[in-house]
């Protein structure tokens, strides 16, 4: 309430200041009328995912639109030649990040690879995920994992106690299990989630790290675009954030520190153990301390997880909730499935190349719900040209992928589940009509992994069992907000084993 009254207060004298002081440019593209102080943020439906709100108007302005949010200018495209302006032709010029209070606290004061601005700094964390994480000879390495981890699923799927044949399973979280369990093993040789854990107390720290986390990550700041609240004592960030920051950046480092010892006692040699990311991390600051130091290390293992979590575990989950309103596609991905693979061991990484329909299933999840609807906001570092507008420096870029892909002049029947639309295409991407994981400097470097593990994953569900709704109504699509295109309600499931893999699923 005295918040309120404050604005209220010094609201003629910002309207006048935004008038007088801050004149309209007459070379900027389209805007709808706006408002004193909040500009445009009036026309954000608090109730409606981000994208769809910004959709509604670009339908009206144009496929570039310039908005005014609070403080912060805005540039919105949603056209494939916009986007392609913005990262191609201008893909330096927009390679910044804004500074958003996210990039604080969640990206460690702006030096994590996905909140760190164009720079050196930002240079050093991306050829270390080409070429130390994300590489070819790094992912093969891991191959074993991944597949243990999925074995892992289908088993602990098939041992559910159940009363009759069909089990419930709660999707959302078998895979996010799934995903982290994945990325930790990866990165330091533990399981943190389901059976086999060993260090129960570390494990369940490590989960409720995780959860508070993502609970904030894809919050909104309101002094992101009202920064003259904190001239009234609101800051936005409570203690609890900036406590979950330093439990979060303790256990990294601990982490750390025990695969230091680790390496000093050369346990790993006795063992015989393969190193995991932490020991490639560790092994390279001994000769570049300079670029890898434990700041460094911690920062670049959050990213990993919290980016597997988000947008891997969301996609298959749209996944499976889209295979469950269109139960005549999974048919018809279980006959390639059986054709291909067959009855007698489990789906592997290898078989991929021969599942081009599967492969669709993916990519047209990716289509209808990408996993950053708006990707992650670029800043421009100087003022440049699209389509013909000026664009002052530092104006946030937004590119509405979520409007792009599911745009009617660019898709037949858009809002339709049709897998077939990409059969004959190779990869998810096309141009800048298709690009879930961005592109330019900024796209995503975890891309491949993230569609074998998507791929291998469904493949095997779909291989190993039977689906069917929880009841004859249709599993809710509703879109939640946030950075990451969530489900509002999680999916529930039931399913039970394919009688023709009975005999191998007994032998897990």
């Amino acid at each position: 309430m005295e918040v309120l009254l404050y604005f209220l207060l010094f609201l003629p004298f910002f309207f006048l200041l935004s008038k007088f002081v801050f004149p309209k440019r007459k070379d900027l593209p389209p805007s709808p009328p706006s408002l004193p102080i909040v500009g445009h943020l009036h026309l954000i439906e608090r109730n409606k995912p981000l994208c769809r709100a910004l959709a509604k108007i670009t339908n009206r302005y144009g496929p570039v639109v310039f908005l005014q949010l609070g403080s912060r200018p805005v540039l919105v495209v949603s056209s494939p030649s916009a986007t392609e302006e913005c990262l191609a032709k201008n893909d330096i010029t927009f390679a910044n990040r804004p500074n958003l209070q996210i990039g604080k606290y969640v990206g460690n004061n702006y030096t994590t690879l996905v909140w760190a601005s164009y720079g050196h700094n930002w240079r050093n964390l991306r050829r270390i995920a080409t070429l130390e994480i994300f590489s070819s000879h790094r992912q093969q390495m891991f191959k074993d994992i991944r597949a243990g981890e999925i074995r892992s699923m289908i088993k602990s799927i098939v041992q559910k106690e159940n009363d009759d044949q069909y089990r419930v399973v709660d999707m959302k979280s078998t895979f996010s299990n799934l995903t982290l369990n994945s990325m930790m093993m990866m990165i330091a040789g533990k399981r943190y989630y389901g059976k086999n854990v060993q260090e129960v107390d570390k494990a369940r720290k490590f989960r409720e790290i995780v959860t508070e986390s993502l609970s904030q990550s894809g919050a909104s700041n309101p002094l992101d675009f009202l920064p003259f609240l904190k001239w009234i004592g609101f800051n936005g960030i409570t203690k609890g954030s900036v406590k979950l920051k330093e439990v979060r950046d303790k256990f990294m480092q601990d982490l750390i520190e025990e695969h230091r010892g680790l390496r000093r006692g050369c346990e790993y040699e006795k063992e015989k153990k393969k190193p995991c990311l932490i020991d490639v991390l560790l092994s390279l600051q001994e000769k570049e301390p300079q670029n890898y130091t434990d700041e460094t290390i911690q920062g670049t293992v959050w990213v990993l997880l919290a980016a597997s979590t988000d947008t891997s575990t969301g996609t298959m989950e749209w996944a499976m909730s889209l295979l469950m309103n269109n139960p005549k596609v999974i048919k018809k991905a279980q006959i390639e499935i059986d054709a291909n693979v067959g009855q007698e061991r489990l789906l592997d990484e290898s078989d991929m190349a021969n599942l081009p329909y599967l492969h669709c299933i993916v990519a047209e999840t990716l289509r209808m719900y990408p996993p950053g609807p708006l990707l992650i906001p670029h800043e421009s570092s100087e003022e440049c040209v699209v389509q013909g507008y000026t664009i002052p420096s530092g104006t946030m870029l937004l590119v509405n992928l979520w409007a792009i892909h599911n745009d009617p002049k660019l898709w037949v029947e858009p809002n339709k589940f049709r897998p077939e639309r990409f059969e004959g295409l190779q990869g998810v991407r096309d141009g800048f009509k298709m690009m879930p994981f961005g592109t330019g400097r900024r796209g995503c470097p975890g891309e491949n992994v993230a569609m074998r593990v998507m791929g291998l994953a469904l493949g095997s569900l779909l291989q190993c069992f039977e689906w069917e709704r929880m009841g004859e109504e249709l599993v809710d699509m509703t879109e939640g907000n946030g950075i990451t295109m969530s489900k509002v309600r999680a999916l529930e499931v039931k399913c039970a084993p394919r009688p023709r893999m009975m005999c191998l699923l007994s032998q897990l």
